[in-house]
């Protein structure tokens, strides 16, 4: 098999597993909430975990 879940396994192992992952997620997060409203927060917030949950 290969693939986008192939893909997705090698980029999970590059960051470190799981918890890299999540670090990455909540690190972008943090980038677009510095350079976007306060309003936008909540949107990111949920977006990010999103991106979590199906990774």
């Amino acid at each position: 098999m290969g693939g986008l879940g192939d893909m997705v396994n090698k980029a999970k192992d590059m960051l470190g597993g799981d918890a890299g992952v999540d670090d990455a997620i909540d690190q972008a997060a943090d980038a677009v909430k510095e350079k976007t409203p306060d309003a936008v927060d909540g949107a990111v917030d949920q977006a990010a975990q999103i991106a979590k949950d199906n990774i």
